[in-house]
């Protein structure tokens, strides 16, 4: 099974200050759980791995995030694809990660755990 390039997450916008709103429809609507990580995030585990994001400076969009074995490498390859990198690598908690967009304007971030 392909590893690198997988679609492994999303991040889904909870702007506004609203996450404790979205999380509770998401628990009422489908009994999902959560983990807390801050007052602006919360992760959850339902078939696809994901999160909302209540901060601020948060995308205002739904971001597809992709799993990379080898982080540098497959930022050369998003960039000689034509992609173009919107945020170098950085880390945060469980990782590093990069975001991109591609032809069509679309965002998406690629992670990996080193």
């Amino acid at each position: 099974m392909r590893k690198t390039g997988k679609l492994d997450y999303i991040e889904m916008p909870a702007g506004g200050g609203s996450i404790d709103r979205v999380k509770a429809f998401y628990a009422n609507a489908f009994s999902w759980s959560f983990t807390d990580y801050g007052p602006g995030y919360s992760a959850f585990n339902e078939g696809l791995d994901g999160g909302f994001d209540g901060n601020p400076d948060g995308n205002d969009k739904p971001l597809p995030v992709l799993f990379s074995e080898d982080l540098e490498a497959t930022l050369k390859t998003v960039e000689d694809a034509g992609g173009k990198i919107v945020r170098p690598i950085f880390s945060f908690p469980g990782g590093r990660r990069f975001h991109f967009t591609d032809p069509a304007g679309n965002e998406l971030a690629v992670w990996s755990e080193t």
